[in-house]
């Protein structure tokens, strides 16, 4: 039986250039790293940055990774700074809770949020999706 994530890998073309991105601009706290890849996490999270060459990512599969509503402002405005090398955003946000999807410096889509299932789920019983049926 699954019992939980265990941890995601990531292609990136350059180690450094992504552990920067990773430790500098989002706070994850780096553990290890090799001629090939790293080691970091961030809360329970464990992420391993692979050298290898990322695909392009056309869909809308991204990560999407918490953070507290009263750090929401100020991270936005640290990745979003024109003065600060600024992410890409890929997409605006038109869900419930304050989101900035952005893009790793590989492309990876990534979405920082605020809120859980929980509060997704109770925004859904106001505002269902279309064919929304509950399991």
């Amino acid at each position: 039986m699954i019992t939980g994530l265990n941890h995601i890998t990531l292609a990136v073309s350059d180690v450094e250039r992504s552990l920067a991105f990773y430790t500098q601009r989002l706070g994850f706290t780096g553990h290890v790293k090799w001629d090939k890849g790293a080691y970091l996490s961030v809360g329970d999270l464990w992420l391993c940055l692979s050298l290898d060459t990322p695909c392009p990512k056309d869909d809308y599969t991204h990560l999407a990774f918490s953070v507290a509503p009263d750090a929401f402002v100020a991270l936005v405005a640290s990745l979003t700074d024109p003065s600060n090398c600024p992410v890409t955003v890929w997409k605006q946000n038109k869900s419930e809770g304050q989101s900035l999807y952005l893009l790793d410096p590989d492309g990876h889509k990534l979405e920082i949020h605020v809120g859980c299932l929980q509060s997704r789920l109770h925004a859904l019983k106001t505002a269902p999706y279309q064919g929304l049926v509950w399991l």
